[in-house]
């Protein structure tokens, strides 16, 4: 049975390259970085060569660079460090009610620890309203974090204008860009952001592995303790297995971008339009022009997305639903409430997100494949009738 894999937005395989890249820090090379022998120094230089990779990938100084075990260690190490660090000037952070739960649990943990939380809504199309931002802060809010690319509905925001605002008011900007780093151009300079997250596994390298990026100059202290790595702002022996394959994995993103950019977008289009064409009441949810490239967001009416999910797996095709029910919640998703969408409609939400390796013949399968499951499901429905 033909395999088709659409789920590049969860994780990516591991490109060959990278793959070559890290077997010999297994083995050959496994030296402990803050060992001063030889073996020690090789894999230190490993180390620094993989950060000069990912700040060129962000625009960013190797030095502002910090490795993390993912996205999601990268999003608490800023918002708890830089809120902890900072009390004494301020009370109040902000973030958007799209955000992924690495950042919204993060904040509402602070919440219960007495700082105050603002939480944005969105416009019907994911966009986080640069007034409403400017309404919401405060004297003493610290931090705003707002993503730079929801994962579920691809919308990306105006960071440039969000970070610009925030700035004025005397606010540090963090931005989780895990769903864009390697996928759009990066610049930190141009975006002024003072801290963004990123993610290896979503650009073709290993998992458990991320970074930090922080500006120069941003009052933080560590997060975690116990040792003086990365200049113990993350203590604790580098993965460098990981963080080989998180350089090479940026280094390989960075080149043919713009290519591989169009590519995808031309592939979205071709499902986007597919779709469109042969299943009727379907709905598209997420901006239609600002988004990450290759993301297709959707919701069908009367039918569960997980039903549609297991049913596309009988294909060989992977998806992604956008509900929450694939993490054992029977909750709908609560970036789809947040834009507006019905309890009934978002239930009924697919996610798919494609890859440098699909082809227009897979976008063909499933176009192929996903009208008469839609229909079946709906017939099956008492609330088809």
């Amino acid at each position: 049975m033909r395999q088709v894999y659409m789920d590049h937005s969860a994780t990516t395989p591991v490109d060959p390259e990278v793959f070559k890249a890290i077997i010999p820090y297994y083995n050959d090379r496994y030296g402990n970085p803050s060992s001063i022998y030889s073996l020690g120094l090789q894999a230190k230089g490993a180390v620094e060569r993989a950060r000069e990779q990912i700040a060129y990938l962000i625009n960013a100084d190797p030095e502002e660079i910090y490795f993390t075990s993912g996205g999601t260690e990268a999003d608490n190490q800023a918002i708890i460090s830089y809120m902890m660090t900072n009390k004494d000037r301020g009370n109040h952070l902000i973030t958007s009610a799209v955000e992924h739960h690495a950042v919204l649990d993060t904040c509402r943990f602070l919440e219960k620890q007495g700082f105050e939380l603002t939480v944005l809504p969105v416009c019907p199309d994911g966009l986080v309203d640069p007034e409403v931002l400017k309404a919401a802060l405060r004297e003493d809010t610290l931090l705003v974090s707002i993503m730079h690319a929801n994962n579920e509905v691809g919308t990306i925001q105006p960071i440039k204008e969000l970070a610009a605002i925030s700035r004025r008011s005397g606010a540090v900007f963090h931005t989780d860009a895990v769903q864009t780093a390697g996928k759009i151009p990066l610049n930190v300079g141009e975006l002024g952001v003072d801290m963004l997250s990123a993610s290896s596994h979503k650009i073709y390298g290993p998992k458990g592995i991320g970074c930090l990026y922080i500006k120069k100059g941003t009052r933080i202290e560590n997060y975690l303790h116990g040792g003086a790595q990365e200049k113990k702002i993350r203590p604790g022996t580098e993965n460098v297995p990981g963080i080989v394959g998180f350089g090479k994995a940026a280094e390989l993103a960075q080149q043919n971008l713009e290519e591989r950019r169009e590519k995808l977008d031309s592939l979205a289009s071709q499902l986007r339009e597919g779709i469109l064409d042969k299943i009727p009441r379907t709905r598209f949810t997420g901006h239609w022009v600002n988004r990450v490239p290759g993301h297709v967001s959707v919701c069908f009416e009367f039918v569960e997305g997980e039903a549609i999910l297991l049913m596309l797996d009988s294909f060989g095709i992977m998806v992604s639903s956008g509900s929450a029910c694939t993490s054992g919640s029977l909750d709908p998703s609560h970036v789809l409430l947040a834009l507006g969408l019905s309890h009934e409609i978002a239930h009924g939400s697919l996610r798919l997100t494609l890859g440098k390796n699909n082809t227009k013949e897979d976008v063909d399968y499933v176009i192929e494949a996903l009208p008469g499951i839609i229909n079946n499901l709906r017939e099956m429905s008492p609330l088809s009738r």
